[in-house]
């Protein structure tokens, strides 16, 4: 079942000359960091019950990165290193740093960039479904893993993910992909300075177990989870991942 709301809200700041849109969930407790969420390729619906989890412990933010969740809400082209770069600028100008950083899937992979770049910002990194591993940076073995996961992901995901897509455009969907395939987080990991927490639902074709710990084993203090779904895991299971990622 569905976790309850408390009270997600939008927001728009100007960061780098345009407007960012983020949700934003809780208030701060005593000292407890802010958590940001990156989505992973744009998505953010299946990520608003983790958000509004987290806002109950402390304030939480979803990133609207790079924009496809409004249709005036583009802040950067799609890829890795162009949403690395927005939400590190958006962490530097609107929160109180350093803060929990969390990125799913391709959103975890702009979040290392973000640790590595700036551990000035980002008191803990925590990557859930970390893609791509090296086999999946062709299309065939790709295909074959979205298909293996596919069999194990809830059905409701379609409409908590595709109305962004959509929005995305099909252009920009490949691009962000394909940013992805190229990029290399088996090295950026161990230029991260920061606790890291990987997790990875247990079946996750696009995470899989010896990859994930290839990531722990590259990162200089870090430690990983498996939990029950697939690649989209956090997917109406949002109390169970924010205890994951404030554990």
């Amino acid at each position: 079942m569905p976790d309850r709301r408390r009270d997600v809200r939008e927001r728009w700041d100007r960061v780098g000359g345009r407007e960012f849109r983020s949700l934003r969930a809780g208030r701060r407790h005593g000292d407890a960091p802010d958590v940001v969420l990156v989505p992973g390729l744009g998505a953010l619906g299946y990520l608003v019950d983790t958000l509004d989890a987290c806002g109950g412990r402390t304030t939480a933010h979803l990133l609207d990165v790079p924009g496809f969740g409004h249709r005036a809400a583009r802040v950067c082209p799609a890829g890795i290193d162009a949403v690395a770069g927005a939400v590190r600028g958006w962490i530097d100008e609107v929160p109180s740093a350093p803060v929990v950083l969390v990125g799913h899937s391709t959103g975890a992979q702009a979040a290392l960039h973000v640790a590595a770049a700036r551990p000035d910002l980002v008191r803990s990194l925590v990557l859930l479904g970390p893609t791509f591993p090296p086999e999946q940076r062709g299309v065939k073995k790709l295909v074959r893993a979205f298909v293996r996961n596919f069999l194990h992901e809830s059905p409701a995901l379609v409409p908590a993910t595709v109305p962004d897509y959509l929005r995305g455009g099909p252009a920009e969907i490949t691009r962000f992909i394909r940013s992805a395939q190229h990029d290399a987080p088996e090295d950026v990991i161990e230029e991260v300075r920061c606790p890291v927490l990987l997790a990875r639902g247990e079946h996750d074709a696009f995470a899989p177990q010896p990859w994930v710990d290839r990531l722990a084993a590259a990162a200089r203090d870090a430690r990983s989870e498996v939990v029950g779904g697939a690649h989209t895991f956090p997917f109406r299971r949002g109390e169970a991942t924010a205890r994951l990622i404030l554990g």
